[in-house]
């Protein structure tokens, strides 16, 4: 758990880092190098969920060893299961992550939305929906590790 009080802005009391894969903590469905580890790091102190629609297929065993649940949308309105599986974990612990449109949802529902922009690029609407703004998915798990940057970031 991160609990932690940031003046002028609000008390975080974080359970749950929820991310998307593909865009996110991937490119081309290829795990980016060091996110393992760091997803590693961090499940010491949050639990890890990754949805994903997998598109390229990957993810499962990209994910291997990561301690995190991973879960395979299905079907349409993946914009819909990412915002609902936020509110089924209690969205007031949960800071996400993502950079697609079909993240959009999900970063509004979480108490902390992120937004990542890498490669493949970042939607403007998902930047919209942040409270934060990264350039890499090892950015915004190091403002969870060391949380006095969220601190720095959200504080007025």
């Amino acid at each position: 758990m991160i609990d932690l009080d940031i003046p002028g802005y609000d008390r975080l009391e974080l359970e749950h880092f929820v991310t998307d894969f593909s865009g996110t903590l991937s490119e081309d469905g290829t795990l980016l190098a060091g996110v393992k580890e760091k997803l590693n790091d961090l499940s010491e102190k949050l639990h890890i969920h990754v949805l994903t629609s997998d598109t390229f297929g990957k993810a499962r065993d990209e994910l291997k060893g990561v301690h995190c649940t991973l879960h395979v949308l299905e079907g349409f309105d993946h914009t819909e299961q990412k915002e609902n599986y936020v509110i089924k974990l209690g969205a007031r612990t949960v800071v996400a992550l993502g950079n697609g449109n079909n993240d959009i949802r999900m970063l509004k529902a979480a108490r902390v939305g992120v937004a990542v922009c890498l490669r493949e690029g970042c939607s403007g609407e998902a930047i919209k929906a942040s409270q934060i703004l990264v350039r890499s998915p090892l950015d915004a798990i190091d403002l969870l590790i060391f949380p006095k940057r969220l601190i720095a970031t959200l504080r007025k």
